[in-house]
């Protein structure tokens, strides 16, 4: 006769994640307040920490939130006590370093600034269905809000510029252009994309489309990647204006902001504005059919419910369906990194 073994608990993982805000603010704080731009440029103690970011006067829990940060992998210590000095670890002297090209810290400083609060109403939001953001005290949506405020607008359009440069940079590395010459990103944003694409593939033409709001941010984009000259930024609004035509019609983070009715209206747009041989290709976190391995993908999905009214990732599978009912051919999938991949639809 078998015995079975008892099953071993551990009530650890619970509390971690149940009060994992802890950290999360703690790095948010730590971005915000220009920690690790201030140790990109020499390591400091608690005490000259303590003078750089303008914290309490009386050094109270500094060397807790320090070493707290050093605990969790996102500084390193030499020495102990009030002595010791702390200096970046590789990847936050690499990202969290507002002087360097590859900072994504903008997106943390916007989260911290708007999404940390909205987050604490999400039981509210899953009662309602309703979102959490700006509406609830503007009766604006969070991109009216956004888009109304210039502070607002620059932080957001540089938040999703950080946040999604990587993965850009790898879809312009990875998809094969040699038969494409032109492409028009659709909610082309601040124009990293079409910038990006430019600047590694000499041969291609392509367009930003967005709103007028960002066509400084766009135009800025260009200029600084050095390809202004292949790439044009043209306003309009892809809800109410058919899509300009191209061989490739790219989106970076859009679908998942809207419903299933347009997302399916977005991908017919773009299905009419490509030649035969054409495709369109979405940049974002795509979902795994089991939804089980992309942890990130359905917290972000989860996000869509705090921030749009109605959006939510979606699977492969998914993909295939919506894309396949728009005539659509075939679909490939390219991973870009981390949670993130290009879902490349042909027609």
């Amino acid at each position: 006769m078998s015995v079975t073994a008892p099953v071993q608990v551990d009530p650890f993982k619970i509390i971690q994640v149940g009060l994992s805000f802890w950290s999360s603010k703690t790095l948010l704080a730590a971005t915000k307040l220009g920690l690790f731009t201030y140790l990109s440029e020499q390591p400091l103690t608690a005490e000259q920490v303590k003078s750089k970011l303008g914290l309490n006067k009386e050094g109270l829990y500094i060397r807790d939130f320090l070493d707290a940060l050093y605990s969790m992998g996102f500084l390193e210590r030499i020495g102990e006590g009030t002595d010791a000095v702390y200096h970046n670890t590789p990847d936050t002297e690499m990202f969290l370093d507002k002087k360097n090209p590859a900072y994504l810290g903008g997106f943390l400083e916007m989260a911290n600034d708007r999404e940390y609060k909205f987050w604490g109403d999400l039981e509210e939001g899953l009662k309602t269905g309703q979102p959490q953001n700006e509406v609830k005290y503007t009766g604006k949506s969070s991109f009216e809000a956004i888009y109304e405020n210039p502070e607002s607008l620059s932080q957001f359009t540089e938040a999703m510029s950080g946040i999604q440069k990587l993965s850009f940079m790898a879809f312009a590395e990875k998809f094969n252009f040699s038969d494409h010459c032109t492409l028009l990103d659709a909610g082309g944003s601040a124009g990293l994309l079409s910038a990006l694409v430019a600047q590694k593939h000499a041969h291609m033409q392509c367009t930003t489309f967005d709103l007028p709001q960002l066509e400084p941010f766009a135009k800025a984009t260009a200029e600084k990647l050095g390809v202004a000259d292949r790439v044009k930024v043209l306003n309009g609004d892809f809800f109410n204006e058919s899509f300009p035509k191209a061989d490739v019609v790219t989106m970076g983070n859009i679908l998942h902001s809207f419903d299933l009715k347009a997302k399916k209206m977005l991908i017919s747009k773009a299905y009419e504005a490509l030649p035969a041989g054409g495709c369109m290709v979405i940049i974002e976190m795509i979902l795994d059919n089991e939804r089980k391995e992309n942890t990130f993908g359905l917290l972000m999905s989860l996000n869509m419910l705090i921030e749009s009214d109605g959006g939510f990732n979606y699977t492969q599978n998914q993909f295939r369906q919506w894309t396949s009912e728009a005539g659509f051919k075939s679909v490939d999938f390219i991973p870009l990194g981390g949670p993130i991949s290009a879902a490349v639809a042909y027609k």
